[in-house]
């Protein structure tokens, strides 16, 4: 239904910036043309990535770069994704199914897991992944051991929650690296902001082209026009 939304705001915004000709009125125009359209375009690829999710089929490891710190290997790389109950991490070890299964250990706390794998090619290799981005329920974790891959399986504590990040650190990270924006905001609401600054710094030209642009975009959806 918001992408619905979305894509009447942008079509009424095309049709005002079609009507517009003041440099600044266009301008606010085509800035909020354009957030509509990254908002249309994450919501497309928000969809896209639940119908993946509800196949929840085990995706292939990525492939683990250790490093080699003596006699342990710390692995540093791994690929994670999520079902509704689970969020999975898969850990790529050559020949890790062929060492005895008490060889293999991890250990979960409610917000972290560590892994170790020992004698391993004469090697041991763990893995220590602390702040987990939710809580996780202890006795619901697990992990299996399949051909060259060690899979844990992070149990939800909150079904049906989506996680963006495995860890709070990631999380805290990434959101420094892009501008913030409050998802919640109705996204209609934004639209409305613009068009009420711009009706009320414009002159009477202005004011009628944005009036005549509201009716006839109303009057169309009204006729249910095809294009919205």
């Amino acid at each position: 239904m918001a992408s619905e939304e979305l894509q009447k705001d942008l079509e009424e915004v095309k049709l005002l910036l079609e009507k517009a000709t003041r440099k600044r009125v266009r301008d606010a125009l085509t800035a909020e043309k354009s957030k509509i359209e990254t908002e249309i375009k994450n919501k497309m690829q928000q969809k896209s990535q639940k119908k993946a999710e509800l196949l929840d089929n085990e995706k292939p490891a990525a492939v683990v770069a250790p490093i080699t710190t003596g006699y342990t290997v710390k692995i540093s790389n791994y690929g994670w994704d999520q079902s509704d109950k689970f969020v999975k991490i898969y850990i790529t070890l050559s020949g890790v199914h062929q060492v005895p299964t008490e060889n293999v250990q991890v250990h979960f706390t409610e917000r972290s897991f560590d892994l170790l794998v020992k004698n391993l090619n004469g090697k041991s290799y763990s893995m220590i992944v602390n702040n987990l981005l939710k809580p996780i329920s202890v006795e619901g974790s697990s992990k299996k051991v399949k051909t060259d891959t060690v899979l844990i399986l992070c149990r939800k504590k909150v079904e049906n929650t989506r996680w963006d990040y495995l860890t709070q650190v990631e999380k805290e990270c990434k959101e420094k690296e892009k501008p913030s924006y409050d998802t919640e905001t109705d996204p209609s609401e934004g639209l409305m902001n613009v068009l009420k600054k711009i009706y009320e710094d414009g002159d009477d030209d202005m004011k009628r082209t944005i009036n005549k642009a509201w009716v006839e975009s109303r009057e169309k959806q009204a006729k249910g026009d095809t294009e919205f």
